[in-house]
């Protein structure tokens, strides 16, 4: 690929807003932006990014543009409105959480234009995407990967090529149902301890110390399960949702039909059902333990 003079970023969610500034800040190029939010463009402009009117604005100014988006629905929209650019970007780059299947058929779409697509969805926490310590996970082809990986690193500190297209986000999605797989036993073990007069804080700092520990334990178990804090905007329910479904749809894909996934998506579910849909996903302890009446932001 000849030399990137100019990026495009669109979707200042959450996590976008973050990576992105940390692309205007780290990147030395031009970043050209775009968001439903016109607070969220007008932070990440007071930064230094260029608020651009359309998509097709992002498109026709940028080399490479990034996606960080809810679903595989709203990067295939995306794309196609990038496709109408004058001229159209010559490469996109998906770090969104994305239905696998699809996110390939997309990149042969764009491969027929002369677009390159990569797969780099992110994981970690908000506080990682604001210090740039994200863990990317990046499918594509090696040498479109090399040349993008200097501007991932702007956004993480771990970036991993997993293969081909699409590789990204299976290693991804087996991720994300990994950490909520361990938040459903966590918050069995949890309430265990407490209904026996264990107290949390001090259950989960034992277990910590003994073979039990992982980082789930240490970061949703400590800082979550235990003080009951579900809050708004930090990777909610729905989200969780979605991600699962992913691994369902994965597995069955394999002909396989996995029993705990299954069981951490229904439970996940109950939880949206209860009212706790916004909320951080750890919330599914309030289903688990019987507190569901008691919603907690």
């Amino acid at each position: 690929m000849t030399q990137i003079k100019t990026i495009g970023f669109v979707g200042l969610g959450v996590m976008g807003e973050h990576m992105c500034a940390n692309l205007v800040r780290k990147s030395g190029l031009p970043v050209h932006i775009f968001d439903r939010s016109p607070e969220a463009i007008a932070r990440v402009a007071e930064a230094g990014g260029i608020a651009a009117p359309s998509l097709e604005a992002v498109g026709a100014a940028a080399d490479v543009v990034f996606l960080s988006l809810p679903s595989i629905d709203q990067v295939e929209t995306v794309c196609e409105s990038l496709l109408q650019a004058a001229p159209a970007p010559r490469m996109i780059v998906d770090m969104s959480t994305s239905d696998v299947a699809r996110t390939r058929a997309l990149a042969a779409r764009l491969a027929t234009a002369g677009i390159a697509f990569v797969d780099a969805p992110v994981a970690r926490t908000r506080e990682a995407a604001v210090q740039g310590t994200l863990f990317i996970t990046v499918g594509g082809d090696a040498g479109e990967v090399e040349a993008i990986r200097g501007f991932l690193a702007c956004m993480g500190s771990d970036v991993l090529h997993c293969g081909a297209v699409g590789c990204g986000q299976i290693v991804k999605i087996l991720n994300n149902i990994t950490v909520m797989m361990t938040v459903n036993a966590l918050s069995e073990v949890l309430t265990i301890g407490r209904r026996a007069g264990v107290d949390g804080r001090e259950l989960f700092n034992a277990l910590s110390q003994g073979s039990a520990d992982s980082f789930v334990l240490r970061n949703h178990g400590l800082k979550s399960l235990v003080p009951d804090s579900f809050p708004e905007k930090v990777f909610p329910v729905d989200y969780a949702i979605k991600d699962a479904a992913l691994a369902l749809s994965l597995a069955r894909a394999g002909g396989f039909e996995p029993h705990i996934a299954t069981y951490t998506h229904d439970m996940l579910c109950k939880t949206r059902d209860a009212g706790f849909a916004p909320n951080y996903h750890p919330a599914v302890i309030q289903l688990i333990d019987g507190r569901a009446g008691a919603r907690r932001g």
